[in-house]
């Protein structure tokens, strides 16, 4: 079955579920009217499906490859990115000072999502350089916008993240790269840099990595760590790229998938770089550039589960196997309740994660627009959700799609195995999903629990408001918070940060399942009848929502059992 976008979906949860009206309410954000969300919608899910998807295969079996020094894409990815490029749909949300849109991140998430789900392997080229783009609009000096926004925001070069070392993963204070002051503005940057997306290509004219390295009075850790941009071509007087940079591509990792990204080790040797943001404050505008791609690698997660659903829906109600266990029925598996129950699994799982990753974008957006600390602080509280519900539900789809197909499912012609491949990654790049719990339970409660308690109290209040029409699914809704406000507090209140670490990734996905089971009722209660959302809120809130017990009840254990377990307890006996 060929990708279909999901643009209906996104209409109605812009009017009906994640409250996008008050963003077009916003002065910033004025001229994101109905009518522009729908064509925009419109027109990126037409690229999408005619441009991007036709790639996905492609990309798999002939991924790039590096020859004599050059990284070499796969067959079609130029004009792919070329069509991304031409729609102007790198700078949906960049400043419009610089070729920008200036739309809501909302909609760039969107469209992002999108184009994951038709080609996860190419939308991580874009996906980086937006990151990149909303670092320098923080961070950089108006020299450096000037001449590299543009050309960024144009799709005429592309942007990278460069964090990683063989020696420093998620503990990046550890990193060796170190940057010496030229004299003239500039600096010299030596050291290691490994998983880089998308570090070089054939079809980009150059290609700018923001590199962390540190200084030689850097003091050791995180806080002695700067931020530079280090271009494959330094720009000439014209701006237009000039001689080589002292850098290069040294291998290509072999990858369990997205084949068709090509993920670098690069090597700085003295290359010229300029630093953005102040010196040794290199981690906080690197993640600015982190929390973009967070909430975009869960939107690439809900992308991949939703092609991965489409596929699998399609040849559930295609193949014929055994008899109909109901009268009418088609004679297709889909007729089997097993099989329903794996399908209506994952699309309602798709729509609770869908609507927190756009419930975060609208928050960010509002954060945006007025100042107002409370949205951003609920930007911030569910970005860590996003990423990490976004990023395990695109996993479980994905493999739930290769049991729907059986044993051709496990053969690799069907496509379906190659869903579970891609998107096995984003629950570990941008931060692992552990590392997203941790995040929520420690530094996203540091307020005390406001922002948790805010958003607590908003599901209470909609649970009771929804009484009268579905009063079944409001009770379990209520029920459900009301669990996972004692949860939280039960956080809050402890002073040993071990205690909340050990039961952290439960305690994210039972906020997730919440969550979730708040959108599908707000989605159910703009619904006239008993109407297909209702009946699918009905089955995520009887079945799925009640995983809350077991994961709250998780969450507050504390770490005294797991430190019980010695080494050699966990040893092979």
């Amino acid at each position: 079955m060929p990708y279909r976008a999901p643009i209906a979906d996104y209409a109605y949860m812009f009017d009906h579920v994640v409250g996008f009206s008050q963003v077009a309410e916003t002065e910033r954000f004025s001229e994101a009217s109905p009518d522009m969300v729908t064509a925009i919608l419109g027109e990126a899910g037409r690229m999408c499906e005619d441009k991007l998807a036709p790639l996905q295969r492609e990309g798999d079996l002939n991924g790039a490859y590096l020859e004599n020094g050059v990284v070499r894409t796969s067959p079609g990815f130029a004009e792919g990115y070329g069509a991304i490029r031409e729609g102007g749909w790198l700078g949906i949300s960049a400043d419009p000072e610089y070729g920008g849109m200036g739309l809501p991140m909302a909609m760039m998430s969107a469209v992002n999502e999108m184009m994951s789900g038709a080609c996860m392997a190419l939308q991580l080229n874009p996906l980086l350089t937006q990151g990149q783009i909303e670092a320098l609009e923080h961070h950089a000096s108006d020299e450096i916008k000037a001449l590299y926004l543009p050309k960024l925001i144009s799709g005429e070069w592309n942007g990278t993240m460069n964090l990683t070392e063989p020696q420093a993963g998620s503990d990046v204070g550890a990193l060796r790269t170190r940057a010496e002051a030229n004299g003239d503005g500039s600096y010299a940057i030596t050291g290691q840099k490994i998983f880089i997306t998308w570090g070089d290509g054939d079809f980009m004219e150059n290609v700018c990595h923001l590199v962390l390295a540190r200084l030689p009075d850097g003091v050791p850790g995180p806080k002695g760590i700067s931020l530079f941009l280090v271009p494959k071509y330094i720009p000439d007087d014209a701006g237009k790229p000039g001689k080589a940079n002292a850098l290069k591509v040294v291998s290509l990792e072999h990858k369990l998938g997205v084949h068709g990204s090509p993920t670098c080790v690069m090597q700085y040797d003295g290359a010229t770089g300029w630093m953005v943001g102040p010196e040794h404050g290199g981690m906080a505008a690197m993640f600015t550039m982190m929390n973009n791609a967070r909430l975009g690698v869960g939107m690439q997660g809900i992308g991949v589960a939703e092609a991965a659903y489409q596929h699998a829906l399609a040849y559930a109600m295609d193949r014929k196997q055994g008899r109909t266990p109901i009268e009418g029925g088609s004679g297709a598996i889909i007729d089997h309740a097993d099989v329903r129950r794996m399908l209506a699994t994952m699309k309602a799982d798709i729509f609770a994660a869908r609507a927190i990753g756009m419930a975060c974008a609208v928050a960010i957006d509002m954060g945006n627009a007025t100042g107002d600390k409370e949205w951003k602080a609920r930007g911030a509280f569910l970005t860590p959700i996003a990423k990490a519900f976004g990023s395990e539900t695109g996993i479980r789809v994905a493999e739930t799609g290769v049991q729907v197909h059986g044993g051709m499912g496990f053969i690799e012609e069907t496509g379906a195995a190659q869903f579970c491949r891609d998107v096995r990654v984003t629950s570990i790049y941008e931060g692992t999903n552990g590392i997203q719990a941790m995040d929520l339970a420690g530094r996203k409660l540091m307020d005390g629990g406001e922002a948790a308690c805010a958003l607590i109290e908003e599901i209470a209040e909609q649970a009771e408001a929804a009484r009268p029409k579905q009063p079944r699914m409001a009770g379990a809704v209520w029920d459900a918070v009301e669990a996972l406000r004692e949860t939280t507090d039960w956080m809050v209140s402890q002073g040993d940060v071990n205690e909340r670490f050990a039961g952290a990734v439960p305690f994210l996905m039972g906020w997730a399942r919440v969550l979730g089971a708040h959108y599908h009722l707000r989605a159910a209660c703009a619904e006239d009848g008993d109407g297909p959302r209702t009946r699918l809120a009905r089955f995520y809130i009887q079945r799925l929502l009640p995983e809350y017990a077991a994961q709250l009840a998780h969450a507050t254990q504390g770490a005294g059992d797991l430190y019980a377990l010695t080494d050699d307890d966990l040893g092979v006996a």
